[in-house]
C-alpha cells in the first residue's frame, strides 16, 4: 500500500527533527573536528529530508542530487561574503547559510547524503519484493 504525500511529508519532517537532535547531542558532547564535520554532514542529511518534505514523490537519487547540489551552492555562496554579512545579523542565517567557505565541507556534504540514499534505495527494494 503506497504512502500518501501527507504521510511522506510527516516522515521527512520526523527524520529532519531526528537529525537535528543528533546534531545537537554531538555539539553538546564533542568539540573540534568531530563537531564541525558531523554538523556539515548532518546539515546535508536534513536537506535530504527537506527535499522529501517539499517533493514527497521524488526518488532517492534525485533527492540526493538535489540535497548535495543545494549544499554545494550554499557553500560556494560563502565566497561572496553575503552569508557572512547576513550571519552577523541573524542566528537563523548563520545556522542556514554558514559564515565562511571551507573546501573540506564540499566533501562532507555527500557523506551526509550518500548513506541515506543507499538506505532509502534498500528499503524501497525490500518493500517492492515483499
Amino acid at each position: 500500500m503506497p504512502r500518501t504525500d501527507w504521510t511522506r511529508r510527516l516522515l521527512a519532517l520526523a527524520a529532519a527533527a531526528a537529525v537535528l537532535v543528533i546534531a545537537l547531542l554531538i555539539r553538546a558532547a564533542a568539540d573540534g573536528p568531530l563537531e564541525q564535520h558531523s554538523g556539515t554532514a548532518l546539515y546535508a542529511s536534513m536537506i535530504y529530508a527537506g527535499v522529501f518534505f517539499l517533493w514527497p514523490r521524488t526518488t532517492p537519487l534525485v533527492a540526493g542530487a538535489l540535497a548535495t547540489a543545494f549544499c554545494w551552492l550554499v557553500e560556494l555562496s560563502q565566497l561572496t561574503g553575503v552569508p557572512a554579512y547576513l550571519s552577523e545579523r541573524s542566528l537563523l542565517a548563520r545556522l542556514a547559510l554558514g559564515v565562511a567557505y571551507d573546501p573540506l565541507d564540499m566533501l562532507w556534504y555527500p557523506v551526509g547524503v550518500l548513506p541515506l540514499v543507499a538506505v532509502h534505495l534498500l528499503l524501497r527494494q525490500r518493500r517492492a519484493t515483499a
